[in-house]
C-alpha cells in the first residue's frame, strides 16, 4: 500500500515546498484538504502521515474562521489514533493548541532567516535532534508554549520555542524548512504588507533571497520527515 498523506493547507501560497519532491520519491499519495477553498474535512485521518501547514491567520481567531475548531479536533484525534503528524507555523501552534498549550504574540515579528539553536532531548528519549545551531527561514508574529509532556527541540535569540515533539510521532516546527525559492517567492508577495522596513528581525525581500540556505533546510526537512516516517513508528 502506498504511502499516504494528508495535508491542510490554510494559503494558497504556503503548500509544502520541497517535501513535494521527497514524498513523490517514496511513491506517497498526497491528499490536500485547502481549507481557504473550503474546510470541510473528514470524519477521520487514515494517513500514514499528516502535515498542517502555515498561515497568516491564528490559531486564536475561532470567531472569525470558525472552521479553526473542527480542525483542531481533526488534529487532536490524530495524534490521539498514533498517527504521525507534522506542523509547520502555524501548524504547530494548532498542534499545541490542541494538546492543551497556548499561543500567543512572540515578543518580536521573525521574517527571514534567522539562526536556531537545537536544544539536545533527555538522555534516554526517543526525540529527534537539531544540530546545536543552524539557520532556518521564518514568517510568524505568534508562538506556542509547549504543551504538557512535550519535549523541547529548538529555540532563537527571540522565539523560546522553535520546535517541540509530542511523543514519538508527532513534531511541531516553528520554522520553515520546507521553503524553495518560489515557495520563498509565494509567501513574499502573498504577505508583502508584513516586510516592514526598519524592524530589525524582519528581513528585506532583498535580504531573504541574498542569505537563502535551502540546501541546508532540505537537509533538515528530509530527516525530520525520516524520523516521523521510521518503520515500525
Amino acid at each position: 500500500m502506498p504511502l499516504r498523506i494528508h495535508v491542510l493547507q490554510h494559503e494558497p501560497f504556503e503548500g509544502i515546498g520541497s517535501m513535494a519532491p521527497r514524498l513523490a520519491a517514496l511513491g506517497a499519495e498526497i491528499r490536500t484538504t485547502r481549507l481557504y477553498e473550503d474546510p470541510a474535512l473528514p470524519a477521520s485521518s487514515d494517513a500514514d502521515l499528516l502535515i498542517a501547514m502555515g498561515g497568516s491567520m491564528s490559531v486564536n481567531d475561532e470567531a472569525r474562521l470558525p472552521w479553526l475548531r473542527p480542525e483542531k479536533r481533526f488534529v487532536r484525534a490524530a495524534i490521539d489514533a498514533g498517527t504521525a503528524v507534522l506542523g509547520v507555523c502555524l501548524g504547530a501552534q494548532l498542534i499545541a493548541d490542541a494538546l492543551g498549550a497556548r499561543v500567543t504574540r512572540n515578543p518580536v515579528p521573525e521574517i527571514g532567516w534567522f539562526p536556531v539553536e537545537g536544544v539536545p532531548p533527555p538522555a534516554g528519549v526517543d526525540a529527534f535532534r537539531f544540530p546545536d545551531r543552524f539557520r532556518a527561514f521564518h514568517w510568524h508574529g505568534e508562538t506556542f508554549a509547549l504543551p504538557p509532556g512535550a519535549i523541547h527541540l529548538a529555540r532563537s535569540a527571540h522565539c523560546a520555542h522553535q520546535a517541540f515533539q509530542f511523543g514519538p510521532r508527532v513534531i511541531g516546527l516553528q520554522f520553515h524548512l520546507e521553503t524553495t525559492p518560489d515557495s520563498a517567492q509565494a509567501l513574499m508577495e502573498g504577505c508583502a504588507d508584513e516586510l516592514i522596513p526598519g524592524v530589525p528581525t524582519i528581513q528585506s525581500a532583498e535580504a531573504i533571497r541574498s542569505s537563502a540556505q535551502y540546501e541546508e533546510i532540505d537537509a533538515l526537512m528530509g530527516a525530520v520527515l525520516a524520523y516521523l516516517l521510521r518503520p515500525g513508528h
